[in-house]
């Protein structure tokens, strides 16, 4: 599989969809992460004509609270009618802070989702949602269950020139922004169990938040190279993080667009309403191991 920063091609996607993560809602409807979560869904309506869905990568809300899923969806309502599905991942602030089934039932009650992990086929694509099946403070804890059903999932009508797209909200530990061990914003328990699958479908594109890093960053996009899958930090609509360990006023997240032979991952600034040069990608099929 190669990766190449983003080049001009004739033709039109057979599918396109949008990413967003870290929307980390509150109850006040004035705050900062509310308002870009509302100007988010402003770019997308005004920029994501045709769209097959909105894929949120976790972090829903700021702590899992009754009134934070109210606010979210209040906001999403204002928009609903002009844009496409929404469809979740669970994140560590959305059932981290303790009562595990009973967060875990507000969020599937408010977002619509059946439990953790899920998937979709969306205009004859997979799309594969994995989530954490224990409230832990930033990690998320893959069952055995879940580990086998995510290979099941793959292997679906799987081929090596068709792209399998995946969600989870931690990244694999040293691979895309922000998840280097020192900065301690990685965060899969079963970090080897779940690489060992993904070597097995290297077609797959993996999309994580949690860690906020900027799009700008280097390592926004981690190469599988034929070998693995190629993985995408998503970056947050709420705030954003630099390589300097700061906290960054910011809003971003992916427009997607899927070809007969490659599919192209747009950074987007929600905030100034521009796209992110440092941040385009095409990722090209079929999956080849580079030697």
């Amino acid at each position: 599989m190669s990766m190449d920063k983003h080049k001009e091609t004739d033709g039109q996607p057979v599918l396109s969809f949008q990413i967003i993560t870290d929307t980390h809602i509150t109850a006040d409807p004035s705050h900062e992460y509310n308002l870009n979560l509302e100007q988010a869904l402003r770019d997308l309506v005004a920029h994501a004509e045709g769209s097959s869905g909105i894929m949120h990568i976790g972090d829903v809300t700021d702590h899992g609270f009754p009134e934070e899923y109210e606010e979210m969806r209040r906001i999403v309502g204002l928009y609903q009618e002009m844009l496409p599905a929404f469809r979740f991942t669970l994140g560590n602030h959305d059932v981290g802070l303790g009562h595990w089934e009973s967060r875990l039932a507000l969020y599937a009650a408010n977002t619509g989702m059946d439990g953790p992990y899920h998937d979709h086929w969306i205009g004859g694509y997979h799309f594969i949602f994995l989530g954490t099946e224990e409230g832990l403070p930033t990690f998320c804890d893959l069952s055995a269950e879940q580990l086998l059903w995510l290979d099941r999932k793959l292997a679906e009508q799987s081929a090596p020139d068709k792209p399998i797209f995946l969600f989870l909200h931690q990244p694999l530990k040293n691979t895309v922004a922000g998840s280097l061990e020192s900065q301690e914003w990685y965060g899969v328990t079963q970090d080897r169990e779940l690489r060992s699958i993904l070597a097995k479908y290297p077609q797959t594109l993996l999309f994580t938040g949690h860690t906020h890093w900027e799009l700008e960053v280097d390592n926004t996009m981690y190469p599988g190279r034929g070998e693995t899958a190629t993985m995408f930090n998503a970056a947050s609509v709420a705030y954003l993080w630099t390589n300097e360990d700061k906290h960054k006023t910011g809003s971003q997240g992916y427009y997607v667009e899927v070809f007969s032979d490659k599919v192209r991952v747009r950074g987007r600034d929600f905030m100034t309403g521009s796209w992110i040069e440092a941040a385009q990608y095409e990722v090209a099929y079929p999956a080849a191991k580079v030697r």
